[in-house]
Parts: structure tokens; sequence; C-alpha cells
């Protein structure tokens, strides 16, 4: 990687940079170093450690639970027929489009895999594959006072070795939804239906024709409970514990307040009231964990949207030179990863100058009280968006319109609380283009093929399909 002609004598020490995981934020880490690449700039040697067998992180789907291949912890908690629950519009690359990857407008809610096309072929031209150790699990890294490097231990598991090496920096970029948290309720061992955590869930046919029990009311328990009523479901209860989501859910779909016992298949709730339940889906989020850290370093936070202890959602207060990627609980996405990305890069190539840990202190300190006096999703968005503004303007990150972004937001709430089930069928517009959304030729709710090829698909539309098509738009009113 060649960058501008140095001064005569001027003694250049090249660094090298770990990136611990190649999902979206260990992607966006990547593509950050090979833009100032691209613009002249002398990057370090850049080296990306993944677990699974491509990049993607959570939208690499694998069909395994549980254990995979080599005896590790499966890291993705993607089931099959996942669609975005949020528009495309709200995660579009600044620097990318979705008008450029598919050369034409697609619908506001794509599929998994179509997600997935779109962030692969972002960086598949730019040989940034290269960089990236593919079945390759970080075991340790260990930091040195003396040296100021890391020491990484890495197994690279299809080969069966071990291997150390050194680096000036470490980017944690394995993302927080791998480990799930797991409650405990009394009398759950006597439940002899099938129990699993979202995190190996991987397809609600199965619980077609069967009473189906969500324990958690945040996203996994909106959207799997919503797969589940499409996929067939005899009935769907959502049990909350702090409040419901009071969507307007469809005849079948109820949800009720936490549990208080089971008794084999019979669950009881602490209202008093009970019921029989096939199946019970554990929707009741990740933990904080990263087992290659000491615990000392290691970020300790609950899921929300400014994490104890990192100056800027991103620098370690333990460690300056150990940055995460995508720690917080998120709105923005592959966006917010981005302009995270962009600003690490430039700490790493003294472009930006941390400031004393005093001041990162005071910094902390008034963005945290900023952060406890969210009251509500909109709040909780606006923080989120001036967090994401903050970043751009200490970046050359492509700017992008946040503000327009946040309406978004705001209007994907407005559209799920007036119909749960069809608000996918909505269209938006690229705050980067400009290209309004098409409208996808099946509406979400009878569409069951999620395939890349189906999606981009223009099928013949049988008549007496469009004939029931308002029946659907009516579901769950």
């Amino acid at each position: 990687m060649q960058g501008p002609k140095r001064p005569e004598g001027w003694i250049f020490v090249a660094q090298r940079v770990a990136i611990i995981g190649a999902g979206p934020s260990g992607m966006a880490q990547l593509r950050a170093f090979e833009a100032a690449r691209q613009a002249g700039k002398d990057v370090p040697e850049v080296v990306c450690y993944e677990k699974q067998d491509d990049w993607g992180g959570q939208w690499n789907y694998n069909w395994r639970t549980g254990i995979d291949e080599f005896g590790e912890p499966v890291h993705s908690s993607m089931y099959r027929n996942l669609w975005s629950n949020g528009p495309k519009e709200a995660l579009e690359f600044s620097d990318y489009s979705f008008d450029e990857h598919f050369g034409r407008p697609i619908s506001s809610y794509p599929p998994r895999p179509v997600l997935w096309d779109y962030i692969d072929g972002r960086m598949a031209q730019s040989g940034l594959k290269e960089q990236v150790h593919f079945c390759h699990a970080v075991r340790w890294v260990h930091f040195s006072e003396q040296s100021q490097k890391f020491t990484v231990v890495v197994d690279d598991l299809s080969a069966g070795t071990s291997k150390t090496e050194e680096f000036d920096h470490v980017v944690v970029g394995s993302g927080h939804f791998s480990f799930p948290n797991v409650p405990d309720f009394a009398g759950i061992e006597t439940f002899h239906g099938t129990l699993h955590h979202a995190h190996d869930f991987r397809g609600a046919e199965k619980l077609a024709d069967q009473d189906v029990l969500l324990i958690g009311a945040s996203y996994s328990a909106e959207d799997i409970g919503v797969q589940a009523f499409k996929m067939g479901a005899r009935s769907v209860t959502l049990s909350y514990r702090s409040g419901p989501m009071g969507y307007d859910w469809p005849t079948g779909m109820q949800e009720v307040p936490l549990i208080e016992r089971f008794e084999g298949q019979i669950v009881h709730f602490v209202d008093g009231t009970s019921r029989h339940v096939d199946a019970v889906i554990l929707c009741t989020g990740y933990l904080h964990k990263y087992p290659f850290l000491p615990a000392d370093v290691a970020l300790n936070s609950p899921n929300n949207v400014y994490p104890d202890g990192l100056y800027r959602g991103v620098v370690s207060d333990v460690n300056e030179k150990l940055f995460y990627l995508g720690a917080q609980d998120q709105w923005f996405t592959f966006n917010m990863f981005d302009a995270q990305a962009w600003y690490v890069r430039d700490v790493i190539l003294g472009q930006t100058q941390l400031p004393s840990a005093q001041e990162r202190t005071e910094h902390m300190r008034r963005w945290r009280e900023s952060f406890l006096a969210i009251d509500g999703d909109a709040d909780e968005v606006r923080f989120q968006a001036d967090y994401i503004r903050d970043l751009l303007e200490a970046t050359d990150y492509p700017p992008f319109d946040v503000d327009e972004v946040v309406e978004i937001f705001l209007a994907w709430k407005e559209d799920k609380q007036k119909n749960i089930l069809t608000y996918r069928d909505k269209t938006y517009r690229s705050v980067k283009t400009g290209t309004m959304a098409a409208t996808h030729h099946t509406p979400w709710l009878r569409e069951l093929d999620d395939s890349l090829e189906r999606y981009l698909s223009t099928p013949e539309v049988d008549p007496l399909e469009e004939m029931v098509d308002g029946d659907v738009q009516e579901a769950g009113r």
C-alpha cells in the first residue's frame, strides 16, 4: 500500500491494527482504512480475524445452532425468513447507495439475503477480503505497558493451529448479539414443549398450528411473533416484564404480563391468567461479553445507546489503543458503524488527537447526562442522531441528512403502531439519492419466498391474488 513520497531521512514505523470480527462493524473499519489509502494516506497493516467462514456477521445466516462444526459457540442469531424491520433508507451507506448496487429502486424492507448482498457488494470490488482471516477465533488479547503493544492469540479453526501476533491497536467489532441472556422461571424445567432462546431460532415454519409463547417485549419478540403469525401459528402470546409493546395485534396475538410459573405446558402469569403453550422462545436480549479480553478492560454495560466507559462511543476509557464499534443499542446501524470506523481510523492515523483523560471523562459525563434525560423512543432516536452528527463533524465520512433519517425512523414507528402486519409494505425516499423506494411485488404477509432471486424478480400477478391484496392490507386492523 503506497502513500505519498516521504521526506528524505523520515523514519516510518509501520503500525499494525487487529480488527476482531468481520460483521458490518469490522467491514466498516476495513472500508475506512481503504478510503484513507485511496486518498493517498499512509495506512497501517490491517489484519481482521473472523470466526465465521464469510463476512457479514449477523447477516451471514448459519443453519447451525448451539455449536458449530469446529465446536465453537455459533455466533449468528440470524433466522432464515427475517426481513429488515426498519427502512433500508435509514441504514444506507453514505458512499454506496442501494441504487448503485441494484441498478434500480427496490422496496424499503428487503429480506436478509438482499441486505447481505448489499453489504457484500460494497466491499467485493475493494480486495479487502484478503485482509480477513476467516475461521479464525481470537482467544486472548493482552496489552503490555512496557512495549505498548497488544499480544493477540488466535486459533485457525480450519487448520487446527494457533499463533500469537503483536499489534499496536485493537478494534473490537464482534458485536453484542451473540451471547444470549437466559433468565430463569419457576417450574420451567417441567415444560416439555420446545424451548429455546431467540439466538437459536432459525425459522417460524415449525410453529404452524402451535400455541407459541414469546418472553420479551422488544424487537425479537415483536418480529418472531409476527413471523409465527404469518407462518400459521394457532396463537401467539407475548409476555412482557416492564410494559407491553402496545401494538394493535391481530386476532390470535396477545400481550400478557410477566410469567409467574410453569406447570408442564401450562403457563401462569402474574395477572392470574394461564394458558397452554406448545413452544416457548426466550426473546430476552443479549449480554456484552468479550471472552478474549481481560475483565478489567472488557466493556461491561447494559444494552443502551450510551454504554459507560467509551469516549465518543468507541475509545476505551481503560486503554486508548482499544476501540469498540457498534457497542451501542442501535437505531442507526450501517452508517453509524461507518462514522465510528472513520473516527477510529483517524485516531489511529494520528489525524485526530485524543484529548486528555480528564477532558475525555468530562465529555463522557456531559453525554451521560443527556442520555439519562432521554424520555421515550423519539428522544432516543434524536440522541443517537446527535451522537452520529458529532462523529461526522470530526471526520471526512461523506455527510448524509441525519435529520431526515430521524424523520424516517419516527414515521416507521407510526406505521408500526397503525398496523404491525403491513408496515413493511410502506416506502420511503433515499436521503442519499432522492430515489423513492419501489413497492414490492408481493405484500409481506403473503410473501413466503425470502430469496434474493424471488425478491428481484417480476412475477406474473394472478388476478385472484390481486383481489385478496386488500384483505392483506386490512389484516390486523
